[in-house]
């Protein structure tokens, strides 16, 4: 393939997700030049899919509103929950820099935010909060970016009314409420009204919500500063170089295909691995998910380009790929939405209904094994650990009539939508009675019928005493509040009933390149790469796998991201390494200690065998 002339930039951010828009964003406003290059045809990755959330305690929202945490909470909370993956470095450089990213977009870019200052943390562990921890995009107008916006991708269709995305929060109690309220219903009519107009106009909703306005408002901003932003633009190797002799080798740029034309980019002051980890990676997959030996039976909600390049640009110049991880991935359950034209079924993640009052799920047996109510991560966990060995990871949302007509279940729409075409699809069951939908989901019918008998003599009156279900926080903000005494149990009395299968699924993946608090990465010793940095997916979680609140994703994703550009501006472009590398922290001396064992387990997978099949090639669906 023929070289074109060579590119020339301060700073080269491969992937255009939360993260490395926000590093490109900082590092633009502190001067820099900077060049976003995405795989993908349209920016956004993960991020544009997600419901936005980021998790920023003491952030300045909450501060405005009255909500001050007790000094150290939030470390208390964090120690109790990440336990020995609990990184000092990462959670102060969170905590303490994380408000500050906040005030510095909120200040110099066109972020704005709106506040969850009622959304609880996930557990309740010493240190946790009922709000004040969590900041959101506010609603942008897509308008605003111009042809830009041809190019920002667009929300997950399956998880959107016709093309249409709803806000989590007021937005979506108003849908919710459609039928029962007159100022719910005026307000979704008008909410249609628009949608209407922008389809016809514009041939999408311009009105972006959640995920996809925290990405809209970083590509203008990215844009305001005159950031080079290409589509179409895969890195397929890091250039590296050294700046003086006997210094380490650094990372000075990349090799670009765009447009299926490849450059050299030289960037002077470092390069931004963000390219959204490896959801879609079947071979390290295998590698990294204990319950799969194939890394096929699994279900991602990311983006299929997420296919872990960026992990191996890194590992390929030295970097420290850390599996050691309490979990790989951000599970979640998800549903299989069949297509049409013999198109690959697309992953529904299941995050809001579960929740909600007058819904179980099950086992093959026909019993439950979690508290439906709990988190996504949570539900996933306990369903993998519940799940005999040999056996597929499965379970079935079980409701009755009443629950699918007022909520919905997973793809399948509440009234006024019908159920028929879901039923067609084969994606909802639907029987009279538990026995005959037992038999259509395989499911044990006596196990079944029992379950329900005896959770229904509790759940009339509000109380699920096997599993709990509405007894925290989180598990209450998540049900409906207008149902008492509990506003996640109900009993499932009224048929026909239905059933909805769910698979192991994810929002994305934890384990991935080892980094320092700057975000620098770190090499199978523990040291800091020059030039090198990874954000977002592209990194392991500085949660260490646990998962103890929403926007744990994308909170330090911002923060991590915001810290990289300004590690970048303050670095000299002569400056091929410190003068003096700093001691590994104690969890990256750990990570080191594992590098041999981890990349001998990756040699003997290397090969397939006919007991363990592995493929680079494999599908989502």
């Amino acid at each position: 393939m023929k070289l074109e002339p060579i590119l020339e930039c301060d700073v080269l951010v491969l992937g255009s997700g939360a993260a490395g828009l926000a590093a490109a964003v900082t590092a633009a406003t502190r001067g820099l030049r900077v060049m976003v290059a995405e795989k993908a045809e349209v920016f956004g990755g993960t991020s544009a899919w997600s419901g936005g959330w980021m998790w920023i305690p003491g952030n300045p929202l909450a501060t405005r509103a009255g909500i001050v945490e007790e000094a150290e909470a939030s470390r208390t909370y964090l120690r109790s929950e990440l336990g020995v993956h609990y990184d000092a470095a990462k959670v102060d450089a969170l905590l303490d820099r994380g408000p500050e990213m906040v005030e510095f977009f909120e200040r110099e870019t066109a972020m704005r935010f709106v506040d969850g200052n009622r959304i609880p943390d996930f557990h309740t562990s010493p240190g946790s909060m009922t709000g004040g921890r969590s900041v959101c995009a506010m609603p942008f107008d897509g308008r605003e970016l111009g042809d830009l916006i041809e190019r920002l991708r667009k929300p997950l269709d399956v998880v959107t009314l016709k093309g249409m995305a709803i806000a989590s929060g007021q937005d979506l109690a108003h849908f919710f409420n459609a039928t029962r309220s007159p100022r719910s219903a005026a307000h979704v009519l008008r909410r249609l009204a628009a949608f209407a107009r922008d389809k016809l106009r514009y041939g999408r909703s311009m009105h972006l919500v959640n995920g996809n306005a925290l990405v809209a408002r970083l590509l203008k901003s990215a844009q305001d500063r005159a950031v080079d932003l290409r589509t179409n633009a895969k890195a397929v190797a890091l250039l590296r170089e050294n700046a003086a002799a006997g210094a380490p080798a650094r990372v000075s740029g990349a090799r670009v295909e765009i447009d299926g034309v490849m450059h050299e980019v030289r960037a002077a002051r470092g390069v931004v691995l963000a390219c959204g980890g490896y959801p879609h990676d079947v071979a390290r997959r295998a590698q990294t998910f204990a319950y799969t030996r194939s890394g096929r039976e699994h279900w991602s909600a990311a983006p299929l380009t997420n296919t872990g390049d960026g992990i191996r640009l890194g590992e390929a110049v030295g970097a420290l790929f850390d599996a050691s991880l309490e979990t790989p991935a951000a599970w979640a359950p998800v549903s299989l939405v069949p297509r049409k034209h013999g198109e690959p079924a697309v992953a529904f993640p299941h995050l809001i209904e579960r929740a909600k009052p007058g819904v179980i799920a099950v086992t093959r047996a026909g019993q439950r094994f979690v508290n439906e109510a709990s988190s996504y991560h949570d539900f996933i966990s306990a369903l993998i650990g519940t799940t005999p060995a040999g056996e597929e990871v499965c379970a079935w949302l079980i409701c009755d009539h009443r629950f699918q007509r007022r909520y919905g279940l997973g793809f399948s729409k509440p009234f006024p939508f019908p159920t028929a075409p879901y039923r067609r699809s084969g994606y909802l069951k639907r029987a009279d009675n538990l026995a005959d939908l037992a038999a259509q989901c395989g499911i044990d019918p006596q196990g079944l019928q029992t379950t329900v008998a005896t959770y229904n003599s509790y759940a009339k009156d509000g109380f699920d005493p096997q599993f709990h279900k509405g007894s925290t926080p989180y598990n209450r903000v998540q049900g409906d509040a207008q149902h008492q005494p509990n506003p996640c149990n109900a009993p499932l009395e009224h048929g026909p009933f239905y059933a909805v299968k769910l698979l192991p699924g994810s929002l994305g993946t934890f384990a991935g390149l080892a980094t320092d608090a700057s975000a620098r990465v770190l090499d199978d010793a523990g040291r800091p790469m020059p030039g090198l940095y990874a954000v977002g997916n592209d990194s392991a979680s500085m949660m260490g796998g646990c998962y103890p609140s929403g926007g744990i994703t994308l909170g330090p994703a911002m923060t991590f991201g915001y810290l990289a550009g300004l590690s970048l501006a303050d670095a000299r472009p002569a400056d091929a390494a410190p003068a003096e590398c700093p001691a590994p922290t104690a969890r990256a001396a750990r990570v080191a200690n594992a590098a041999q064992a981890a990349q001998a387990a990756q040699a003997a997978q290397a090969e397939p065998t006919p007991n363990s099949p592995i493929s680079s090639q494999g599908h989502l669906r």
